[in-house]
């Protein structure tokens, strides 16, 4: 910014990182989708898209403005999102009169009913602009764990083998089963909601856990408590006794990342190496050395004796990743795709155009919260992550320096509804609804807004995820954690 970037910042709370904003659009949580839309309704309008690169490479224009002008109007946008239609117009201008402009967003857009359309959204308006293939350019969602990006690449999603490959295309089936040795399943696997629902009902029997407490992470997790307790058998595979434990009928100590080797693809496709620091301690083993033993007995020799030799795999059923050995990841990360060991590796993708010729235009729909304030639930429950901690803090808790800074779960309220409900700072209090009720200590916090609280999930003496919306999100079952219906009461 010293250098004359421009600053858009989109959040419910005036976060610190607002306050240096040229335009700081304060909307209420769960209308991303309309704020996005516009935007878009005011570039549509006054014709400040990129004409040029729509005809060259967009697909959908005409269907998209059609649906955004006739249904996105300011004054609908502002009842949505509480933000003056002059300032979303001053933020319109200023993307779209950018030179080069880049939208990022974390969890507060993704963990939403509307999750997947607000991230198309996103992306529309930066297909409007032609803010692809250039530097400083694009749409990008900020992963919340440093991994998230290579799981989905190696395929840790129900409906896509690794590098995002069809299990529809009867030319990816016959390759996987080829270096698999095996006969794919004919049918796509379910989400974890879809999990834990199957197995409410009886359907599904066993669940592998492995490195994912969801009796603690899960949203609605009196629900989840409920599944656990139906099924007939359950594994958990993690570094600390996690809370799914208590339903396991089997645990399996993993080693932590200094204990073992691999690599970790970050949010901008970078591939990188870690090597082992220390050995594992007692019977813990490394993930794959878990996997690979069980495969053993249950009948399937993988062959693997080392975490190199699955990278090689990896590279011979995704061409995306056919250049990235371990040999020269030792000097240097690398970013995919990079199709043979003398590429470099893709900086920035689509400088020559799209993979399937034109991006098409998403009608992104808004669909509202599962639950709204009421006079017994008055107000809305954000919860967030805390600078301190990471996660459910399993591990970060174990940190001393970490504790001192941290070291008790804290709900932020805004100080005229303090006032009102007799609430001091560093008072107990209690938040309640139908799901359960759980007590934090209250911080008085001017940078909330009135009518929301903030507080995090780090801490197993408060199970916040406890009072979490059972709502999902309509494309991808990702829980509604940024809006559940509470009340609060002070303790005497």
């Amino acid at each position: 910014m010293k250098k004359g970037a421009k600053l858009i910042v989109a959040d419910p709370r005036r976060i610190p990182f607002a306050d240096r904003a040229n335009i700081f659009l304060q909307l209420r949580p769960g209308s991303n989708v309309p704020l996005l839309n516009g935007m878009a309704y005011v570039i549509l309008r006054d014709e400040l898209y990129n004409k040029e690169f729509i005809e060259k490479y967009v697909e959908n224009f005409d269907g998209f403005r059609h649906y955004i002008l006739s249904e996105w109007d300011l004054g609908r946008v502002q009842r949505y999102t509480g933000i003056p239609g002059f300032l979303i117009e001053q933020a319109a201008y200023m993307y779209a009169k950018a030179k080069s402009a880049l939208i990022l967003w974390g969890l507060g857009v993704s963990e939403h009913r509307s999750g997947s359309y607000a991230a198309m959204a996103a992306a529309n308006l930066a297909t409007l602009c032609g803010f692809w293939g250039r530097p400083g350019c694009g749409a990008m969602p900020l992963r919340g764990q440093n991994n998230v990006q290579g799981a989905c690449d190696m395929g840790g999603l129900p409906y896509v083998l690794p590098g995002y490959q069809s299990y529809l295309s009867p030319e990816v089936k016959e390759k996987f089963e080829k270096v698999w040795g095996l006969e794919l399943p004919k049918a796509e696997g379910l989400t974890l909601p879809k999990m834990l629902e199957s197995a409410l009902k009886g359907n599904l029997k066993g669940m592998y856990l492995m490195g994912y407490d969801v009796a603690t992470s899960h949203g609605d997790i009196g629900t989840v408590f409920q599944a656990l307790e139906r099924l007939k058998f359950l594994v958990c595979q993690d570094i600390f006794m996690p809370l799914s434990a208590k339903w396991a009928h089997a645990v399996l100590p993993a080693a932590c990342v200094f204990e073992k080797c691999g690599t970790f693809t970050n949010g901008e496709r970078r591939v990188q190496l870690f090597e082992k620091a220390v050995e594992p301690p007692g019977l813990a083993l490394p993930d794959w050395q878990i996997l690979t033993r069980l495969a053993k007995k249950l009948g399937y020799d993988w062959g693997y004796t080392s975490p190199e030799d699955i990278a090689i795999e990896i590279g011979n059923v995704w061409s995306a990743w056919k250049g990235i050995t371990y040999k020269r990841l030792r000097f240097v990360g690398l970013q995919w795709p990079c199709p043979d060991e003398s590429h470099q590796g893709t900086a920035i993708l689509f400088t020559n155009g799209f993979p399937k010729g034109k991006v098409h235009l998403a009608i992104a729909r808004h669909i509202e919260p599962l639950e709204s304030p009421t006079p017994d639930k008055p107000f809305i429950l954000v919860t967030v992550r805390r600078l301190e901690h990471y996660n459910i803090g399993s591990m970060t808790r174990r940190a001393p320096s970490l504790m001192k800074l941290s070291s008790q779960p804290i709900v932020d309220i805004n100080p005229q509804d303090a006032n009102e409900y007799g609430i001091l700072d560093g008072s107990a209090v209690k938040l309640k609804n139908d799901r359960g009720e759980v007590v934090f200590k209250a911080r008085i916090n001017p940078r909330v807004p009135r009518g929301y609280l903030y507080t995090d999930f780090h801490f197993d003496t408060a199970l916040t995820n406890i009072l979490v919306s059972p709502g999902l999100d309509e494309l991808m079952d990702t829980p509604e954690y940024k809006v559940s219906a509470v009340s609060i009461e002070v303790l005497k």
